[in-house]
């Protein structure tokens, strides 16, 4: 498995190995994720020469970050070797499951642990989740003989188009990965894809304000925090202490009570969602009610990592402006008399350069903004791009440029009451220092 380290190979890398595979696989860097797979019997090697390949490889499985001239890849391709992309492979995994499939361009990872959770114990499933949820300590849940799959269906690269699921969620579809679609016009219509892909018998259970954009031949269900007319509707919503507690409305009645012990109104909607998948599979309002109130999170999800009276610590993997500006307005919300200072670490260069106004705008809402250099993932530069085009459109006059060197010190400088770090990038690896340091 060539990139074996990312967040949606790792899971697919455990599963293999729980299925009693041997699996091997190669990524740039160590990191905990790749030690974690080293202490699961998995081999990871971090150079591309042919040499480190196991004597024989069965199949090869590779992300579409992986360049065509990987040695690793290139080595296996001509001595005839199958090779498959990540999100084909989770397509023939589901082709025998009832499927579940959890897609947009924001949420998709927490409603994707949320329905893991609520359908866990029913049937035997196996789940593949984009990031560690904390409540399996993982990104794979696997139970012996699933007849049900729980999936994340990423849009990028066009991955979720080789499921065909029985029940498909769309949360959103805001203008992303331009580098693969150019305009949104073209994502809309890989989400349209999608939702026509559903089994008959199956649903749709989107937002009313994107029903009218998909056109699935199966039935639509629709789930709102405001709007009166969704299928599935927030009543007496109630925060406090880092909890939300309220009622759902649904076609079949009202889910009286519901505990979810995590912060943020974005929390509640993706739980909306997920509650929403439950009901479709006559979950009983107990095991619901039960299930929910369990629910941890999933890391560097608006993740505490301080907690204190005079000091508050978030880690985020909010690497899209709508997802800064959630993060943000949720810390507002709980510390609405506290400075908050935000450091953010852009993620790809066509990103930063299709939505720096976004980007500054959002990161305006802060108090004092720090930047670091934009990770770049699978790109190569691109000239007259850096995280300078953000800094140079926001108005604060409390801004920041440094290094990964530079910043703990920078930090211990400024001080913060209330600290986001937030990006998709490496800025992961500094949390724990930081937190340290703070």
């Amino acid at each position: 498995m060539i990139g074996i380290g990312g967040i949606g190979m790792s899971a697919l890398a455990r599963y293999f190995r729980q299925c009693g595979c041997d699996v091997a696989g190669y990524d740039r860097t160590p990191s905990p994720l790749t030690r974690q797979l080293e202490q699961e019997g998995i081999s990871v090697c971090y150079d591309e020469d042919p040499a480190l390949l196991p004597e024989r490889t069965d199949l090869l499985v590779y992300t579409p970050a992986v360049p065509s001239d990987h040695a690793q890849l290139v080595r296996l391709r001509e001595i005839g070797v199958p090779c498959m992309k990540r999100a084909e492979v989770l397509g023939l995994i589901s082709r025998n499951l009832c499927t579940v499939a959890l897609s947009g361009t924001h949420g998709k990872t927490s409603m994707t642990a949320l329905t893991t959770l609520l359908l866990q114990g029913d049937e035997p499933l196996t789940a593949f989740i984009g990031g560690i949820a904390s409540n399996f300590q993982s990104n794979l849940v696997h139970e012996p003989g699933a007849v049900r799959m729980v999936v994340e269906a990423d849009e990028f690269d066009r991955s979720f188009l080789q499921l065909h699921p029985d029940v498909a969620v769309v949360s959103s579809m805001d203008a992303d990965h331009l580098d693969v679609y150019h305009n949104i016009e073209s994502l809309r219509e890989a989400f349209d894809t999608f939702t026509r892909q559903i089994r008959p018998g199956g649903c749709l259970i989107t937002k009313p304000e994107l029903a009218g954009l998909l056109h699935p031949s199966v039935p639509v269900l629709t789930y709102s925090l405001h709007d009166d007319s969704a299928s599935f509707v927030v009543e007496g919503l109630q925060i406090a202490d880092g909890c939300s507690r309220f009622d759902v409305r649904t076609p079949d009645g009202v889910l009286h009570d519901l505990l979810l012990p995590t912060a943020g109104l974005y929390n509640v909607e993706n739980a909306l969602a997920a509650g929403a998948v439950a009901c479709h599979f006559r979950l009983a309002e107990e095991k619901i009610r039960g299930r929910l109130a369990q629910y941890k999170g999933v890391k560097r999800r608006f993740e505490y990592v301080i907690r204190r009276p005079d000091r508050v610590y978030v880690d985020d993997y909010a690497h899209h402006p709508r997802e800064l500006e959630a993060c943000i307005a949720s810390a507002r919300r709980w510390y609405p008399q506290r400075k908050i200072c935000g450091v953010f670490q852009p993620h790809l260069y066509s990103r930063t350069r299709d939505f720096a106004d976004a980007f500054a705008a959002a990161l305006s809402l802060l108090d004092t903004v720090v930047l670091l250099d934009i990770y770049p993932a699978r790109e190569e530069p691109i000239p007259g791009v850096s995280s300078r085009l953000i800094f140079d459109k926001m108005p604060l006059k409390d801004k920041y440029i440094c290094t990964k060197e530079e910043l703990i010190p920078l930090l211990k400088r400024l001080d913060p009451e209330v600290l986001l770090t937030m990006g998709a990038g490496d800025i992961d690896r500094l949390v724990d220092k930081i937190g340290n340091a703070l």
